[in-house]
């Protein structure tokens, strides 16, 4: 099991920055890619940004693009999502999830895929 904990949510007005951080616990954290989806009401989760278990790759919605940067520290067993310029259309709950790729360089893009989930974090921007 793999517990994921996200943090750094909240109110921002549009233009401004957040920084989420997700911690894990429980198992190797560097066996795992990362990934942050969310998810606004009446709409489906979607893919954020991911990042490889190395940090090798990284990956991001062209919605955030040039906004978002993925980061993440083995040492800490933390993933953080840097956002900035944020727009009201990012107000959504934020998830961070665990994909289980010991041996992979790559990460997933679905959410299917990924095999264990934080409780989520609440990102207001208000216009």
């Amino acid at each position: 099991q793999v517990q994921l904990v996200e943090s750094g949510g909240g109110l921002v007005q549009a233009g401004g920055s957040l920084r989420l951080s997700c911690a894990a616990s429980g198992r190797t954290f560097s066996n795992y890619a990362m990934g942050w989806f969310r998810q606004a009401p009446g709409k489906e989760r979607e893919v954020v940004a991911a990042i490889s278990r190395n940090s090798g790759r990284t990956y991001y919605a062209d919605s955030v693009k040039g906004r978002f940067t993925i980061s993440r520290d083995n040492a800490k067993n933390t993933v953080y999502l840097q956002m900035n310029s944020l727009k009201p259309e990012d107000t959504a709950v934020y998830y961070c999830a665990a994909d289980f790729r010991p041996f992979g360089v790559t990460m997933a893009t679905d959410s299917s895929e990924y095999d264990y989930w934080g409780q989520g974090t609440q990102v207001t921007v208000s216009s």
